[in-house]
């Protein structure tokens, strides 16, 4: 399930650059006001009878067409953290490329974490791994992943895996999409192998170079081929 509290985004690394939500050939290409939506209150909103409209047992992607430490979202962030708090029978998958702000978006109350938040820092190449990584283990979390999405290059994350769950690998999609190698979704799935920790293999982006050929796929074939390569550790667990 998808909770989208606000919408609206900007570019902040090279990542951004051909996003599929707010990217120069998207739907939504200039939508960079921050504005709150008409699900703000998704997670709590009850039926005409009282009951939540949101069933328990859920995973609830959270601000994945924006970003939920965007400063122009400070004034409404402490009710969202509220919400979730009063929903401790929900997942919450919450996914940055803000992490650098995230101590100064939590509330009062966070400690070491909610029970029910992982926290997911995106990186697209080694330099960002390198920023963000140290910054992201840093700070107090019980639930950490890694999302190495779009995957542009080569990236090491063995330094920065003790204390981390999960590491999910992607693509890029569009028609300006930047090639994924499946050489380097190999090599980070053997670190995650080494460090005893989940992986998934979500998609391949739309260019994606495999045993030396640079096949395009259609955007809808994605998510199946990468499933199709059977590369992906999950153990039983749930991602998205």
């Amino acid at each position: 399930m998808n909770w989208e509290p606000w919408t609206g985004c900007y570019e902040v690394s090279d990542g951004c650059t051909y996003c599929y939500f707010y990217g120069p050939h998207s739907k939504r290409y200039g939508q960079n006001n921050i504005e709150k939506t008409n699900e703000f209150d998704k997670p709590v909103a009850l039926t005409s009878k009282g009951s939540p409209k949101v069933s328990g047992g859920k995973i609830v992607a959270t601000c994945f067409a924006t970003d939920f430490f965007i400063s122009e979202a400070d004034e409404w962030r402490h009710q969202a953290w509220a919400m979730i708090k009063q929903r401790p029978d929900l997942e919450f998958l919450i996914l940055t490329k803000r992490i650098e702000r995230f101590p100064i978006s939590l509330p009062t109350d966070w400690g070491d974490g909610y029970d029910n938040v992982n926290i997911g820092c995106t990186v697209e190449n080694q330099s960002i791994a390198d920023y963000r990584l140290p910054l992201f283990l840093s700070y107090p979390i019980k639930r950490r992943f890694i999302a190495c999405a779009p995957l542009l290059g080569e990236i090491d994350l063995s330094p920065y895996l003790s204390g981390i769950e999960h590491v999910t690998v992607g693509g890029e999609t569009g028609r300006e999409a930047r090639e994924c190698d499946y050489a380097w979704v190999l090599k980070i799935r053997e670190q995650c192998l080494t460090a005893g920790i989940t992986f998934w293999f979500k998609n391949t982006g739309s260019f994606f170079r495999y045993d030396g050929v640079v096949q395009r796929v259609n955007p809808f074939k994605q998510n199946g081929l990468a499933k199709e390569l059977g590369i992906s550790i999950l153990n039983g667990k749930r991602y998205f």
